[in-house]
């Protein structure tokens, strides 16, 4: 219609149209720049600076010491029948206790009895949240920053040598790390320690590995301590010798026990460099990806992360400015 406007009146009067056309633009340059006095919002800016302004809500963090740590040495060489050598490292002297065969329904109603009845603080109260479902238990006590190796092996006499097929209703082994000493648990936010440990078996040959971790608080919730996904340097990652055909039993193996490649397989060698810039250091994880991978100058231009290309929904530093300051001091 405006068109249609436009050359009538163009056929009418070409200097008439001349004139609208030459007010109009007047009375335009005229609000957008303010000349009569009207607040009129108007917006100018460019696609960079939408892109350069545009900031990822930050995720309010707290800091806690978590007193227990645990890993498994050699895992190539563990299984049902052979057991298996776990490496503790606890700020603190601490209590290790390995339930096998835990069932895995009885597990999660004891995490939930955590949250809401009462606290799995020590080896006794996760017993009487699993109602003794576990046909095998052994206890360890663990000296602070020992860093002791541990071996664990399921008795000849048990006659065990898997668990059944997949879906189960077991784990293999569930590691309970606790405080000794009860002053301690007074200082330390966590309590307790959860974690979910798979040891292939003669009908389930994924390789050895820790499934899921649970930080227990003495508050009365618990957090599923996840891997970060650090930005990888390609001259330092190790080669895979795995053939094609184990690699592909192996991702349907992780398939059916509804993990992702990527959250169960084990750490590699990583670089420290922002993957953009290649000069700052990485201090920010993204989420929900949790990859790690920008310096401090360089998260602000991106929504959407620049390894997965997932959108992030929330950020988080690794180091604060004052912790970041102290170290380049220490370094001088």
């Amino acid at each position: 219609m405006a068109a249609v406007f436009l050359v009538t009146l163009y056929e009418y009067s070409p200097l008439f149209y001349i004139a609208v056309v030459f007010t109009c633009f007047i009375v335009t340059t005229g609000l957008v720049l303010g000349w009569f006095g009207w607040d009129v919002p108007v917006i100018l800016r460019n696609s960079e600076e939408t892109q350069f302004n545009t900031r990822v809500f930050k995720k309010q963090m707290r800091q806690v010491k978590n007193p227990f740590g645990l890993e498994i040495t050699n895992p190539s060489s563990a299984s049902i029948t052979t057991g298996i050598t776990l490496t503790t490292d606890c700020l603190e002297d601490s209590l290790l206790t390995c339930y096998w065969g835990c069932s895995v329904q009885k597990l999660y109603e004891a995490l939930q009895k955590h949250f809401y009845c009462f606290r799995i603080s020590t080896p006794q109260a996760l017993e009487d949240a699993l109602y003794s479902e576990y046909l095998y238990q052994e206890q360890y006590f663990i000296k602070k920053d020992s860093k002791e190796e541990i071996y664990c092996q399921l008795p000849r006499d048990t006659k065990i040598e898997d668990f059944g097929t997949v879906p189960r209703s077991r784990y293999p082994l569930v590691a309970l790390l606790t405080l000794a000493d009860e002053d301690d648990r007074d200082i330390y936010d966590i309590i307790s320690m959860v974690s979910v440990i798979h040891i292939p078996d003669k009908t389930y040959k994924l390789s050895c590995r820790i499934l899921y971790q649970y930080l227990l608080l003495a508050q009365g919730q618990f957090h599923d301590l996840k891997q970060l996904f650090m930005s990888a340097n390609n001259n330092s990652t190790p080669s895979n010798n795995s053939s094609p055909e184990e690699q592909s039993r192996e991702r349907s193996l992780l398939e059916k026990a509804g993990l992702s490649e990527s959250e169960a397989e084990p750490p590699e060698e990583n670089s420290k460099d922002c993957v953009v810039c290649q000069n700052g250091t990485v201090n920010w994880v993204l989420l929900p990806c949790r990859h790690a991978c920008l310096c401090d100058g360089c998260v602000r231009y991106f929504q959407q992360c620049p390894m997965c290309r997932q959108f992030v929904q929330e950020s988080f530093t690794l180091c604060s400015q004052k912790e970041q300051e102290k170290d380049k001091l220490r370094a001088l």
